[in-house]
């Protein structure tokens, strides 16, 4: 991507509908969105951009399922349908609030690579989300200190970071956290869909 996007360019965005490119997608694809929800605009202000969240596609082609691998607060790591975010979103027979894009890395990951970073996000469900890790990276921000503690609870970025580090693809920090708008600006990821 590398130029950063604004909440206005991505509703301009035209919507394809998720019918139409789901047998498109493929694992490894990157989910982002640009919720509406008061968390979601708390990450926006604190990373000054646009996203709130970013996730991992799984697709498995022999149960015809087009999952999402991410890092959900309260929840843990999880799997859920990516429909479940365009039609139910959390239980609410309603879409999710906000846009959602998929994107891909714009070179092909061996098949062997992409199964070591999925293979590290599903050894990963059901820990914990990193409640916290928030806070600490908005006071690193204000008072500009700079290690992060390592442990083994995660946001959403860390997760698709630590998972794609496997496959020897490395996302740079933006100093001491990583947030989705460093995902979406690493020149090797290219937009592919708005499906919401």
């Amino acid at each position: 991507m590398a130029n950063p996007i604004t909440k206005k360019q991505i509703r301009e965005l035209p919507v394809i509908p998720y019918e139409k490119i789901r047998d498109q997608l493929k694992t490894g694809h990157i989910f982002f969105s640009s919720g509406s929800y008061t968390f979601s605009g708390i990450i926006q202000r604190l990373t000054k951009s646009a996203w709130s969240h970013v996730a991992i596609v799984y697709k498995d082609e022999e149960l015809g399922r087009v999952l999402i691998l991410e890092a959900e607060p309260k929840i843990g790591i999880r799997l859920i349908p990516l429909s479940k975010y365009l039609h139910d979103y959390k239980g609410t027979k309603r879409p999710y609030k906000g846009q959602i894009v998929l994107a891909k890395l714009n070179f092909e990951l061996e098949h062997p690579k992409l199964n070591k970073a999925i293979c590290f996000g599903l050894d990963e469900l059901t820990r914990p989300y990193d409640n916290w890790e928030i806070v600490r990276i908005m006071l690193r921000i204000l008072f500009r200190i700079g290690k992060k503690e390592k442990n083994r609870n995660y946001i959403c970025s860390e997760l698709v970071r630590d998972s794609f580090a496997k496959a020897n693809v490395v996302f740079k920090l933006n100093d001491t956290y990583i947030s989705p708008q460093e995902i979406w600006k690493d020149p090797r990821v290219e937009m592919k869909y708005r499906v919401l």
